[in-house]
C-alpha cells in the first residue's frame, strides 16, 4: 500500500522532527547486537584484499564500478550547450548532484540575459526554491531597491538598464547548509558556461560562495568594494542584501559599492 504523503510532505515532516531535536532513527523493536553473528572483516584481511584483490578463500573480490566522473560529465554537458535554453536543459538533465533530489525547482536565472550586469548570488533559499527564481522573497526585493538607486532593474528590457541574475547552485541545499567542495566542483562548469553565454560587461559577486566559485577565495568583508577579474571579466564583490538588512553599518559599504558599479558602467 502506497503512502498518501508525497515526497515533499515527507521531507517537511522530517525537517519538523529535526527541529524538535530528533537526531537519530531507531527500529520498532530493540536489537540484541550481542546475539548477531560477527561478519566484520579484520584489518589484516582487509589489507590482504586491497593488496591481492582476492577474498579470504582465495576467490576474486567483485568491486562495484566507480561510474563516470561527475565533474567530467558536468564539463561535457556544459560545454555542449550553445545557448542559454540549452544550458538550462543540460542542468535539468544533470543527475549527479544529490541536492537536485531535495529541491522543488531548478533555479536558473531571472532578468534580461542581454544585460550588461550579471549578478551571481549564493545557493537558493526557501523562497527561491519555491518560485524557481534567484533573489526572491524579502531579501530579493531589497536587492531590487538597491539596484534601482543606480538605475538598474531586473525587469527592464533595455540592455543598459537591465540586470541578469543567477546563483552559484541551481538547487537549494537541505537546511540551507553551505555548499560542499563536491557541489562546487560539479556546478562550476555550468556557472562558467553561463557567464560565457550571457557575456556580461560586469559581474557582481554577491557573498562568500560567489567569490569562492569565481575567485577561489572567501572573506566578503575583505573582498567587497575591490574590483577584480572573474572568468576574464571585471567583477565586483558585494555584500549579500540579507547582510545589509541585518547590519545597519553595512549600508554605507553597500552604497559605496553601488556607486562604484555605476561609475564603472558610465566609463
Amino acid at each position: 500500500m502506497e503512502s498518501a504523503i508525497d515526497w515533499h510532505g515527507a521531507r517537511a515532516l522530517l525537517e519538523w522532527q529535526i527541529e524538535l531535536g530528533v537526531t537519530e532513527t531507531i527500529l520498532d523493536q530493540p536489537v540484541d547486537r550481542y546475539a548477531l553473528p560477527s561478519k566484520l572483516m579484520t584489518v589484516d584481511a582487509a589489507k590482504s584484499v586491497a593488496a591481492t584483490g582476492t577474498g579470504p578463500a582465495g576467490g576474486p573480490v567483485t568491486r562495484a564500478s566507480a561510474g563516470p566522473d561527475p565533474v567530467a560529465v558536468a564539463v561535457a554537458a556544459a560545454g555542449a550547450a550553445q545557448t542559454l535554453p540549452a544550458l538550462r536543459e543540460a542542468l535539468a538533465g544533470y543527475d549527479h548532484c544529490s541536492l537536485k533530489q531535495g529541491a522543488r525547482n531548478l533555479v536558473f536565472s531571472d532578468g534580461n540575459p542581454k544585460a550588461r550586469v550579471m549578478v551571481i548570488g549564493e545557493a537558493p533559499g526557501r523562497d527561491e526554491d519555491r518560485v524557481g527564481l534567484p533573489f526572491a522573497g524579502h531579501e530579493g526585493q531589497f536587492l531590487d531597491k538597491m539596484l534601482l538607486t543606480i538605475g538598474l532593474d531586473r525587469t527592464a528590457t533595455e540592455v543598459a538598464r537591465g540586470v541578469y541574475m543567477v546563483t552559484v547552485l541551481p538547487w537549494r541545499p537541505p537546511q540551507n547548509r553551505d555548499l560542499r567542495a563536491e557541489d562546487m566542483a560539479m556546478m562550476e562548469p555550468f556557472l562558467a558556461r553561463h557567464v560565457a553565454l550571457a557575456a556580461p560587461d560586469v559581474i557582481v559577486l554577491m557573498g562568500n560562495l560567489s567569490c569562492q566559485a569565481a575567485l577561489g577565495t572567501r572573506g566578503i568583508a575583505r573582498l567587497r568594494g575591490t574590483w577584480t577579474t572573474a572568468w576574464g571579466r571585471p567583477a565586483l564583490p558585494m555584500l549579500l542584501p540579507g547582510m545589509v538588512l541585518r547590519t545597519p553599518e553595512a549600508k554605507r559599504d553597500a552604497w559605496a559599492d553601488l556607486l562604484a558599479l555605476r561609475a564603472h558602467l558610465e566609463e
